[in-house]
This record gives structure tokens, C-alpha cells and sequence, in this order.
């Protein structure tokens, strides 16, 4: 590949990476400003359809067509719903207690925890300086939580599950890239989605477990009801921004290597904070401040090592003569 077209594919990654954290950010707001009225697998099951949709009529012919739906790690792709489902749940129930801002900087522990995934189910090495800011950004966690103080609330463990959760889908992910398109994955993340939400309505969607102090069990197990139009149109807009999120993320991954893309991820965490001011009037205090810090730092130190490390010549192998 030429040097030109190389630099085009990294800016057309990187594009695409900030699409997405617009489209993921665009989802985090919507599901929090609803999630007083609602429950969160309504709103996912509405927001899997449409994007289930859209999937299937853009960008799975954009990939060949309903023949490349074809598979044979059906089993992954069950591993990987199991994941992402605990993800959105962990998380979106955490938003429901927590600042926007600051469940968003918790959750960005999760490139931590890959490393740590990385080393144990992929074989690959991480050296002590991986291993020290993986140290850092569990600090930033705990400064986060505050533990010991009034502020604490077990709603902060949420994101950290979340992340957990996001690790082990992206641990999965990297193992199944060669052989599975994005469509592909994208199609069964929605069919699970709509598949496990549907069951979970079935099962508790009458409210009797809701009616709670706790904000986060209340949006987990709120009765059902009918969206009103208002509504119903940020369920549909959600639906639109999970499938061109999903699809603009694997697209940048795709064309360029991950060490140039994942640290424009990181733009979510501003548009977080932008968002909390605007639309809930949440403005980070200072120790919020520190523990984004630590966190964000210690997650873009391992992405820069990353690159560091893949730009240094191999040493020769020695062959006997």
C-alpha cells in the first residue's frame, strides 16, 4: 500500500471513529433524558428494530448482501451478545444514578481492562509500563467512586462492569475479524438485542420489582408502556445512531490499525461533559476532574505504547547454516 493511500485510510478511520462517538454520545444522552419514564429494555427493543433495519437495508448490501449473513462461529457470536448485553445494561443503569460525564469516565477504563484480556486470552504480551498505567487508571476508577465518602454510591460499579463487559466484546471481536464482516456482527448484536430484551419484557415487564429508591433498578425494571410520539421519535433516533455508530466504528477499525484509531474515542469523553452541562446541568467537580485525568491519560499512554511498539524494526531471526 502507498504511503498516499495509507494517510487516506487513517483519515478516513479516523472519521469514522468520531462519527461514531458523536452517534454513541447522541445515544448515551437520549437513553439517560428517558430513562425517569421508561424502561431501559423497551427502549432497547425499540432501538435494536430500527436499527436491525437499518442494518439490513444499507449496510449489509453495502457488504455483498444477505449471503455474507452466513456463519459458522454462531457461538462467538452468542459470546458476544452475552457481552455487549451486560455492557448496555451495566451502563445505561448506571446513567440513571450517575452524571453523564462521569459514568462515561469510568467506562473508559475499558481499554485497560483489554490489555488485561489481551495477556490472558490472546496470548500477547503487555510490559510494566502497560502494566503501571493500567495501575494509574484503576486509581482514576477509585477516585471516581470515592469510596469511603458521602458521595460514594455502589451506581458507580456499574460503568466499571460495563467496561468489563465492553472488554470482553472487543477481546471477541478481534479474534472473529478475519473471518466475520462488520455487517455480520453488527446483524446479531441487534438480534440478540431484540431476542433478550423482548424476554426480559415478557418476564418483567409488568413493574412488580420496580417502584424502588434506587433509580437504577427502577429504569432496569419499570412496567412497560406505550411511547408517546415525542418519544417515540428518540427511539427511532437512537435506532439510526446504534446502527451508523456500529457500522462507522468497525469501518474505522477496519481500514486502519487501531493504535491510529482508538484514541479518538476519547472524544466521547468531551461531548459527554458537553452534553451533562446542556441537557442535565452537570458540570464535573474537581475530584471528577482528577479521575477522568488519570483514567483517560492511563488509557491513551497504553494506545501510544501500542504504536511505539509497532513502529520498532524486528530484530532478525537467526537460521543455522
Amino acid at each position: 500500500m502507498s504511503a498516499d493511500n495509507q494517510s487516506n485510510n487513517v483519515l478516513l478511520g479516523v472519521a469514522c471513529a468520531v462519527g461514531a462517538a458523536v452517534c454513541f454520545t447522541i445515544n448515551d444522552v437520549t437513553i439517560k433524558f428517558m430513562s425517569a419514564g421508561y424502561p431501559l429494555h423497551e427502549i432497547v427493543f425499540m432501538r435494536a428494530n430500527i436499527a436491525i433495519l437499518v442494518t439490513l437495508g444499507v449496510f449489509v448490501p453495502l457488504e455483498g448482501g444477505l449471503k455474507n449473513l452466513k456463519t459458522k462461529r454462531l457461538r462467538q457470536h452468542l459470546l458476544r451478545g452475552v457481552s455487549v448485553l451486560c455492557a448496555n445494561t451495566c451502563f445505561f443503569a448506571g446513567l440513571a444514578s450517575m452524571k453523564l460525564a462521569e459514568a462515561t469516565a469510568i467506562f473508559f477504563v475499558s481499554p485497560l481492562i483489554i490489555t488485561l484480556f489481551a495477556v490472558i486470552f490472546l496470548g500477547e504480551k503487555a510490559g510494566p509500563r502497560r502494566w503501571i498505567a493500567v495501575l494509574v487508571g484503576l486509581i482514576g476508577v477509585v477516585i471516581m467512586m470515592r469510596p469511603g465518602s458521602e458521595a460514594f454510591q455502589l451506581a458507580a460499579l456499574l460503568p466499571v462492569a460495563a467496561a468489563t463487559g465492553y472488554a470482553a466484546l472487543h477481546t471477541l471481536t478481534r479474534k472473529m475479524g478475519g473471518s466475520e464482516s462488520a455487517s455480520t456482527m453488527a446483524l446479531y448484536i441487534q438480534i440478540f438485542f431484540i431476542v433478550s430484551s423482548a424476554t426480559i419484557g415478557l418476564i418483567f415487564g409488568d413493574g412488580r420489582y420496580a417502584k424502588t429508591d434506587n433509580a437504577s433498578i427502577d429504569f432496569l425494571f419499570r412496567a412497560w408502556v406505550w411511547p408517546e410520539s415525542k418519544d417515540f421519535l428518540l427511539m427511532v433516533m437512537i435506532g439510526f445512531a446504534s446502527a451508523v455508530g456500529g457500522y462507522l466504528i468497525s469501518q474505522a477499525y477496519r481500514v486502519a490499525q487501531a493504535s491510529a484509531i482508538a484514541p479518538f474515542e476519547y472524544v466521547a469523553m468531551p461531548l459527554s461533559i458537553m452534553w451533562g452541562v446542556l441537557v442535565f446541568a452537570e458540570w464535573p467537580d474537581a475530584i471528577a476532574w482528577l479521575g477522568t485525568a488519570l483514567i483517560v491519560g492511563a488509557g491513551l499512554f497504553v494506545f501510544w505504547r501500542e504504536t511505539v511498539l509497532n513502529r520498532k524494526p524486528r530484530k532478525p531471526v537467526r537460521t543455522s547454516s
